[in-house]
């Protein structure tokens, strides 16, 4: 029986979002054949904008916050599942419409659930979380579509946000030539550590105004949008791909038709929300071997529920650097 709970909760109150540390049970929280006692959960810029209520991603009042989680099965109504396996889920309305994982206890539909996969620990899983998923995506998908490491170098914008710096690291370890590309000119050392071989600063880019420009770039990974999406285009090499995951840098696309019909250039859009359930797992598998992040120590900071408010402050201001892992459970260990 689980008794009374942690949970950081989001409400709209007063025309305003605030969240807040609460008790609560299970009675309170989102439906699903699944329970799980959380171990640890990621913190994404999309938690910041839900929890502040600087972004509307919350689709009902209260919530617990959290899109990602990690953790042991406690009680299952599905047979795929039974207690004591480690289980990880991201996406699929998690923290946005159904109750996340910043409590000690999460429940979720099964179909949901993803089994941790072996060489891969709930720590490991978070550190990684929807932002490494949602890069691993990025390179499966790119793959799917013909990038190999012998076709050039692929570059990374947004280099060191979540999906870029994870990015750059799923990268480096399936053994791609990476090419980063930041606004932090403080950060060109760290990214080079993460297994950049190049950094270039975004400021200074110079994007230029063709309709195509020097052939550059066998592939990209873009969290960024806007502007430097519509670079992007202009500068990819016969064939390549670029992965499309964010809007950042802006939601609309100004660019021509010609890098397209000319080059072969394919824009891929990259939705980990809702990624099938045979793709997710495979890109797990992926995750926890040959794509698998060789720097998530060094750019991972454990925090309890107590400090989301301070994590949220400093993702809104692009302070962040790496990633933020809730460790919510003792049991959780460091594995």
């Amino acid at each position: 029986m689980v008794d009374a709970f942690r949970a950081y909760r989001v409400f709209e109150e007063d025309g305003k979002v605030r969240g807040r540390l609460v008790e609560t049970g299970l009675d309170a929280i989102g439906g699903g054949e699944v329970v799980a006692r959380v171990a640890y959960s990621g913190v994404n810029y999309k938690d910041a904008l839900a929890a502040t209520g600087a972004g509307r991603i919350m689709r009902r009042f209260p919530l617990v916050g959290g899109v990602d989680v990690s953790g042991t099965v406690v009680s299952s109504g599905d047979d795929r599942f039974a207690p004591g396996d480690a289980v990880l889920v991201t996406g699929y309305g998690l923290g946005e419409s159904h109750d996340g994982g910043f409590a000690d206890y999460v429940r979720v539909p099964a179909d949901w659930v993803v089994p941790l996969p072996d060489g891969l620990g709930l720590r490991d899983a978070m550190a990684i979380g929807t932002a490494g998923f949602t890069a691993a995506l990025s390179v499966v998908e790119m793959e799917r579509n013909g990038l190999r490491p012998q076709a050039g170098p692929v570059i990374v914008t947004g280099a060191t946000g979540g999906v870029g710096s994870l990015a750059v690291q799923c990268l480096a370890a399936a053994g791609y030539r990476v090419t980063a590309v930041t606004r932090k000119e403080d950060a060109h050392e760290f990214l080079r550590a993460q297994g950049a071989e190049e950094v270039l600063s975004a400021a200074t880019l110079a994007m230029g105004t063709r309709p195509l420009e020097k052939a550059l770039w066998a592939g990209a990974v873009d969290p960024v949008g806007g502007d430097t999406l519509a670079w992007l285009t202009r500068t990819m090499k016969r064939g390549a791909c670029i992965a499309s995951s964010g809007l950042t840098g802006g939601i609309q696309l100004n660019t021509t038709v010609m890098p397209f019909i000319l080059r072969g250039v394919k824009l891929l859009g990259i939705d980990s929300a809702q990624c099938p359930m045979d793709v997710r797992r495979e890109v797990w598998r992926r995750l926890a071997s040959d794509l698998k992040p060789a720097h998530l120590a060094a750019t991972t900071r454990s925090i309890t529920l107590e400090e989301l408010p301070e994590a949220f402050a400093t993702l809104l201001r692009g302070e962040a650097r790496g990633r933020y892992v809730v460790r919510i459970s003792a049991e959780g260990g460091d594995g």
